[in-house]
């Protein structure tokens, strides 16, 4: 059974640092949420980026909901309501958008799916919240900086906002952009550089979550 979309944004807010990962072979992912949920990750983001992208999201679903039923799983890089409907369907928790688009907000909405769309100016993220977003994803971060968050929270103090693109797996860059107002952040590739995978380290990658969630108490009183 999915999770509410309540729960997945407790669930984000508890830990907030969301893996951003697609690799077109199932048991290397499997490998990789279990390292995520090892660290302490709780929202895990497969992105809509191969041509048997749905195929391997079958199989998470399965090995999330068999192994790590406290783990929400999303699916990102959603452009449309078909393809929304297609991993709703398989089980996604979650919808991410790069963009943002009515008909995936009406398909979330009528299916009681967490919905976050990504937005680029003060003029998309409240075209967003307007559509009922209650988390906007700032894509990508690397090109409008963690001082457009700071900007943003003048005129829309109450947004959430989930950065991706430019977040680095470092204590310092979480600094940055929780300092800023973010409320969570996706971390893609940098999180999971390649020569680890394809060794298998996936203890190290573990590590690393634990250690970049345990530094991210230390600044959640002011986050």
């Amino acid at each position: 059974m999915a999770f509410e979309p309540q729960l997945v944004y407790q669930t984000l807010a508890s830990a907030p640092i969301v893996p951003v990962f697609y690799h077109p072979d199932a048991a290397v992912t499997c490998q990789i949420i279990k390292a995520c949920y090892d660290g302490g990750i709780r929202a895990f983001e497969f992105t809509n980026r191969g041509e048997n992208a749905k195929e391997v999201f079958k199989v998470l679903c399965d090995f999330i909901s068999t192994n790590y039923p406290k783990m929400a799983l999303g699916i990102g890089t959603v452009f449309n309501a078909l393809q929304a409907e297609e991993f709703i369907a398989l089980g996604a928790d979650f919808v991410v958008q790069p963009c943002t688009t009515m008909d995936v907000a009406e398909v979330c909405k009528a299916q009681n799916i967490a919905w976050m769309p990504g937005a680029m100016t003060v003029s998309e993220v409240y075209n967003a919240t307007s559509l009922g977003a209650e988390i906007v994803k700032i894509f990508p971060g690397n090109v409008v900086g963690s001082g457009f968050v700071k900007a943003l929270k003048g005129p829309l103090p109450k947004v959430k906002v989930m950065v991706t693109g430019g977040v680095e797996p470092t204590p310092e860059s979480l600094k940055e952009w929780f300092s800023a107002g973010v409320s969570a952040v996706g971390i893609g590739s940098q999180l999971f550089p390649k020569a680890v995978v394809e060794a298998g380290n996936f203890e190290e990658i573990a590590q690393k979550i634990n250690t970049l969630l345990t530094y991210y108490q230390t600044l959640a009183p002011t986050a």
